[in-house]
């Protein structure tokens, strides 16, 4: 579990102790239902991850929303979008063994996270993954109930494929931007899971993605 359910949960136990020694059990059970609330979503299950070579692991649970070839500060890249409701595990997992090369944090608006607008204009952090002769991109998104995005590596620090890099707190987004020669194994409407599901194949003869500029900052939201 995600420390952070711990201290929702505990916070929450001590208020229904308190509500029900102040007013009586029928009112403590709200906040002992609530603690139970916040300790399920912040599970963090362990997940089986692949060794194929190549292999592009989801970066989230959810449903994806979108596979398209778009442009992207005038690149062209496949992007993967994955919806994440209230209900699906919100930690974040690295697509590719790689280094971290950028991480950039925007303050943006909180959008519903099923408008494509809000891959643009909403609270994001967008990570450059380098490793497999390939650069890789995931942003995670805030949505109209997500208002904490945590990132937890450093840039320059060498992550494994799945290993856990951040969390995205409530409903958001996550977008994965490949190269467009990438073999796309997912179509819209699937359900995904992070670091177990395969989205895409990368092909080791193709160009890599751009990355983000070296001279962006890590910025971290706590």
């Amino acid at each position: 579990m995600v420390r952070d359910g711990y201290y929702y949960g505990v916070v929450l136990f001590f208020a229904a102790v308190l509500i029900g020694w102040l007013t009586g059990p029928f009112w403590a059970v709200i906040p002992i239902l609530l603690a139970g609330f916040f300790l399920w979503f912040f599970r963090d299950p362990e997940r089986t991850i692949t060794d194929d070579p190549g292999a592009v692991v989801s970066p989230a649970d959810g449903k994806v929303t979108q596979v398209a070839n778009v442009h992207v500060d005038g690149k062209p890249v496949l992007r993967v979008s994955i919806f994440l409701n209230v209900f699906d595990v919100h930690v974040n997992r690295s697509p590719i063994t790689g280094i971290i090369r950028a991480a950039h944090y925007q303050p943006g608006e909180f959008l519903n996270a099923m408008n494509p607008a809000c891959a643009e204009c909403n609270e994001q952090n967008t990570v450059t993954v380098e490793g497999e002769g390939h650069t890789v991109i995931f942003k995670q998104i805030a949505g109209l109930l997500a208002r904490r995005i945590v990132f937890t590596k450093q840039i320059g620090q060498k992550v494994e494929r799945g290993e856990r890099v951040g969390l995205i707190k409530f409903g958001s987004r996550t977008d994965l931007l490949l190269d467009p020669g990438a073999t796309i194994l997912v179509k819209t409407g699937d359900r995904v899971k992070g670091g177990s599901s395969v989205l895409a194949y990368l092909n080791t003869n193709r160009n890599e993605l751009t990355t983000v500029s070296a001279g962006q900052q890590r910025r971290t939201k706590y």
